[in-house]
């Protein structure tokens, strides 16, 4: 079974299913079958690195500081799992390395191509990851089918040795109508991708989904980054209530890049034996 952790002192931004309750769509009725064990800890932290190279966010990240800062912020509060927005393959790989942790990286197409992170080059291309503490042991990825503008919209989910499924997405920007339309659109996508194995298995999502307003399916809770100092409200995280009790989320502050971390905690009820 995995170790249960001893969570890092929660700062005074925590929201204890604050967000939760307030974002939550629905509860979920209890497994038929009542699994075996006491539950024990998960974590997950959630980071937009802004790594590209060609967003506008770009000018204000330090690197190679905010990777650094990734991994000493991964470092310092163990998580189960990290999921990371805006990343490049290289840096991820890096991360993965000097952390200890196994990731699957999806790699995002930009006007037709991947996209080669540069300024500096020599970092891979353009993605999102999902790192764990134990092995992975299946990966499913796509893309969403409503997409609008240069950059296409992906998701990833993956599972590890202890049966966990971990997913994030970055969902597109929801400035104009027709951007609104988008993200609609891929939130509704998620919201299937997320339940659909759901009730069956522990599965827990975070990732930068730019709204304020929940993708999470019925029978999952609902947290997010709304306490932020930094582009509050749009990084969610959500969990199968079945399987994960009690979730609390923490903001860590990160100097490099133009998000805070989300750090969520929850009691994993494990399967059967």
């Amino acid at each position: 079974m995995r170790t249960p952790r001893v969570p890092a002192l929660l700062s005074t931004a925590v929201a204890v299913v604050l967000a939760g309750t307030a974002l939550t769509p629905a509860a979920a009725a209890a497994p038929e079958t009542a699994p075996a064990g006491g539950p024990e800890s998960s974590s997950l932290l959630q980071l937009n690195l802004c790594l590209s190279g060609v967003a506008g966010c770009y000018p204000n990240t330090e690197y190679p500081a905010v990777v650094e800062e990734a991994i000493t912020t991964i470092g310092t509060h163990a998580p189960d799992a990290v999921t990371v927005n805006e990343a490049c393959s290289g840096n991820i790989a890096r991360i993965a390395e000097e952390t200890g942790y196994d990731y699957r990286f999806t790699t995002v197409i930009y006007r037709g191509a991947p996209l080669e992170c540069t300024d500096p080059t020599g970092r891979g291309v353009y993605g999102n990851a999902v790192l764990t503490d134990g092995t992975i042991t299946g990966t499913e990825e796509g893309a969403f089918g409503a997409q609008l503008g240069s950059e296409e919209r992906r998701w990833l989910c993956v599972q590890d040795d202890e049966a966990v499924r971990a997913c994030t997405a970055h969902l597109s920007v929801a400035g104009s109508p027709a951007q609104a339309a988008t993200n609609d659109a891929q939130c509704q996508e998620l919201t299937a991708i997320l339940g659909r194995d759901g009730q069956s298995q522990a599965t827990i999502f975070a990732g930068d989904v730019n709204r304020q307003q929940p993708c999470a399916p019925a029978g999952f809770w609902a947290t997010s980054d709304a306490a932020a100092a930094q582009a509050p409200g749009i990084q969610h995280a959500y969990g199968s209530r079945a399987w994960l009790l009690a979730p609390r989320t923490e903001i860590v502050p990160m100097t490099y890049t133009d998000h805070h971390g989300l750090l969520t905690h929850a009691r994993l009820r494990p399967a059967a034996a």
